[in-house]
């Protein structure tokens, strides 16, 4: 059975990988035969899951920003559309906190948004009733850590900031934070080890290699080890102590395919095997133990593949495909015991 590449050409259809059998184990490698997403699955309906929940968000839809969300469904393998957000924008920052979705910031039009939305999984709706933003910006960074949200950088249609605000979902408040030591547009973040990275970007003119670190305890950012390589709009995640960001773009504007990961440890970065794809505006997550590669666009066109990463082999393998293409959408992945929808 043949397969229409995405750069065109025409290739055998690659073996699929499922989660069903992808993940047996932390390493990937159970002596079990026995999936414990498959496990877990089996000792209840189909319509109900308590393990991850993985939701892409937004990004372009042919020349217009999208609204579109899909929901990834393990019990069937495929993922699905599910309720739509209010505000199409590009640009859009997302994250999940205690059980939603946010989105944050983002542009349509060449027009900057300070809005939020929040989805709930229990009633599939999305609602405009948080607090926005200080300040209208796209290509913010916004995760999640210590039971709030934060919000980092961005472009605010002049130039990269350096903003830094805190959101606190039981107030439905943000505050100020120390802002970064760099001004930052389309970077990666992650949480590790009780800290806040934020990783590369561009900071209104040139690429970043520069990486630096939050410590909420003491209010104060500090200067990491760089990165292999200049990159912004590359995907990131932390996943088995380490902090993995693939894909993105140089400061020639070359798409990429490197990967690299940083060691907080030896306080150091190393190479990683490359992604099979140029990957720009991709999303990583780690989804019921496993790390991602979800989407983006490879220079000529725009990406549905996915692709699973094995530690232990240091190799990327095909997984699957997104319903639909998703160029600068945005993954968010919820860890809770909930019934889907």
């Amino acid at each position: 059975m043949g397969l229409h590449h995405e750069h065109g050409a025409s290739m055998e259809e690659p073996e699929r990988c499922d989660l069903q059998t992808a993940v047996q184990s932390p390493a990937n490698h159970a002596t079990s035969t026995a999936s414990p997403i498959n496990a877990r699955l089996s000792r209840r309906p189909a319509s109900e899951a308590h393990g991850d929940m993985m939701f892409m968000v937004g990004g372009w839809m042919q020349s217009d920003p999208s609204f579109l969300v899909e929901r990834f469904c393990p019990d069937v393998n495929e993922w699905r559309s599910t309720a739509h957000v209010f505000n199409n924008r590009a640009g859009v920052a997302v994250a999940a906190l205690e059980g939603r979705i946010y989105t944050a910031g983002g542009e349509n039009n060449a027009q900057r948004y300070s809005s939020v939305e929040r989805y709930s999984p229990d009633s599939d709706c999305w609602s405009t009733d948080v607090a926005p933003l200080s300040s209208p910006r796209s290509g913010v960074c916004l995760v999640a850590m210590d039971g709030y949200l934060y919000a980092a950088g961005g472009h605010d249609g002049f130039t990269a900031v350096n903003i830094v605000e805190r959101y606190d979902p039981h107030t439905n408040e943000w505050s100020k934070q120390p802002p970064m030591l760099t001004r930052r547009s389309r970077a990666a973040a992650a949480v590790l080890q009780g800290h806040l990275y934020v990783i590369g970007g561009n900071d209104g003119e040139n690429a970043l290699s520069s990486v630096e670190r939050y410590d909420p305890l003491e209010g104060t950012w500090s200067v990491c080890s760089h990165m292999l390589s200049p990159r912004e709009s590359a995907g990131c995640a932390a996943y088995m102590g380490h902090i993995y960001v693939a894909g993105g773009k140089d400061e020639l504007n070359l798409k990429l395919c490197s990967a690299e990961r940083f060691d907080p440890c030896e306080m150091r970065w190393s190479s990683v095997k490359c992604m099979r794809s140029k990957r720009e505006s991709v999303s990583l997550a780690v989804f019921n133990g496993v790390l991602l590669a979800i989407g983006g666009h490879d220079g000529d066109s725009d990406l549905k593949s996915i692709d699973i990463y094995d530690h232990e082999t240091n190799s990327w393998r095909y997984f699957g495909s997104l319903k639909s293409k998703h160029p600068g959408g945005r993954v968010a992945v919820l860890r809770l015991n909930t019934t889907l929808i």
